[in-house]
């Protein structure tokens, strides 16, 4: 699979990944704005208020009917966060002509429908039509008001809220509960209009047609995108160290069984120049992952948890550790979480665990080529980071990590907030001993 990416017109850049591997093709439209809380839930609801119907198909029942012409082609919107950018557009997958009778091309007609849904959504005077915001808006307000109930999820994103509360990266994807439900046609109508006019505009396309074809398909489908002065200056605040010396401490008590743990760290200086291949090494030796420090010491060896794994936000520069423990052994499993980061500062690591985290790592890497929607994450990070390398090339870099590039990012981590969700009253029914 090779790459290419082609300017279409101002701001609007197609990456086209040509591939025979798949009996389906994908394409992604996906608008880039930055992340901000007084307009993160406008942006997030969007999507889905278009995807309603458009002035050709002014209902979803309309809109299925059109799919199904094209051999059940699916388009579906997408809300995402990648650092401090928020990413909101459409994925659409749809059959390769190889298979369909007659050698059919649902490609044109798929594209134009994602042009239709992006350019020309169901109106009335001009305005988004106010029962579908009304409708849409309410949905995200209960998905919103929902993330309570998954109290891990819930826990990390308490972590990073309290931990990057004087940065946007403390927004959710979807905003937060009052910046949404004060949204209305009017005001999201004007929103919208502004984001076509100042948006960058990713295309992501995967599958068997040539990147000329796909080209002209696009190009066709956004000729009528509106283009003002576009917003290059996107971009994500990498903060090195942590707020205070000492970490902070936030203790919230919902009537949970399990207790939740979750240690947020800064990646620090190592942000400078990140060596990516080296961050999902180090990550994967620390806590990503069966063979893992804190797999294999804190919950196999000490029994101080039921689960306890780190992930890295290389796009912003953070460590995320998220443990669930008995009330009780709050301090003992926290204490050990931390040894184990300060043993590989001091080089404690195997060659055992050092080759099981390159494997690791490279495995996984690898694996994104057989997933047209991994495949799609992927370039779609690489063009926000302006890198120019693949998974597979990632992998090979992987496999090369030495222990010493591990040691030196392990010396450059900082701890910067500790929060703990403990029990009070009776335990939601919800919560379950996590064992992984």
């Amino acid at each position: 699979m090779e790459i290419t990416r082609t300017e279409l017109m101002p701001g609007v850049w197609l990456n086209h990944l040509r591939s025979d591997k798949f009996k389906t093709a994908c394409m992604s439209l996906t608008l880039l704005t930055q992340l901000k809380r007084d307009s993160a839930s406008m942006n997030a609801l969007i999507p889905y208020v278009l995807r309603r119907g458009t002035t050709r198909y002014g209902d979803m029942e309309a809109l299925s009917a059109r799919l199904e012409e094209l051999y059940g082609a699916a388009v579906e919107p997408v809300v995402r966060r990648i650092g401090e950018i928020q990413c909101v557009g459409f994925y659409a997958s749809l059959p390769e002509r190889e298979y369909l009778p007659g050698g059919q091309d649902v490609l044109r007609d798929t594209a134009e429908l994602m042009g239709e849904l992006l350019l020309s959504p169901a109106t009335r005077g001009g305005l988004l039509l106010p029962q579908y915001v009304d409708s849409e808006r309410d949905k995200m307000l209960d998905t919103i008001r929902s993330r309570i109930n998954e109290k891990r999820g819930y826990s990390l994103f308490r972590c990073i809220e309290e931990m990057c509360c004087y940065e946007d990266f403390a927004v959710g994807r979807l905003g937060g509960e009052m910046e949404c439900q004060a949204i209305h046609y009017q005001k999201l109508t004007k929103h919208y209009r502004a984001l076509l006019q100042t948006c960058p505009l990713e295309i992501f396309y995967c599958g068997r047609a040539g990147e000329d074809e796909v080209a002209s398909a696009t190009r066709d489908a956004l000729s009528a995108l509106p283009r003002g002065g576009i917003d290059y200056d996107l971009g994500t605040d990498v903060r090195m160290n942590a707020l205070e010396e000492a970490p902070r401490y936030v203790e919230e008590e919902l009537p949970v069984s399990q207790g939740k743990l979750v240690i947020g760290f800064r990646l620090g200086e190592c942000m400078e120049d990140p060596d990516i291949a080296a961050l999902h090494v180090f990550n994967s030796v620390y806590g990503s992952g069966t063979s893992s420090k804190l797999f294999m010491n804190v919950r196999e060896r000490l029994s101080l948890c039921y689960y306890a794994s780190s992930i890295i936000d290389i796009h912003k520069g953070i460590m995320l550790v998220a443990s669930g423990i008995e009330f009780e052994k709050f301090g003992a499993a926290r204490d050990e979480i931390l040894a184990q980061l300060e043993a590989m500062k001091r080089g404690e690591i195997t060659e055992a665990e050092l080759n099981a985290a390159k494997a690791g790592v490279a495995s996984d890497l690898r694996s994104l080529m057989d997933s047209q929607g991994e495949l799609e994450g992927f370039y779609l990070a690489q063009a926000l980071d302006g890198a120019d390398y693949g998974p597979m090339e990632l992998a090979e870099l992987a496999e090369s990590v030495t222990k010493e590039d591990v040691v030196a990012i392990a010396n450059s981590v900082e701890c910067d907030l500790i929060y703990f969700l403990k029990g009070g009253g009776d335990a939601g029914e919800d919560e379950e001993e996590d064992a992984e």
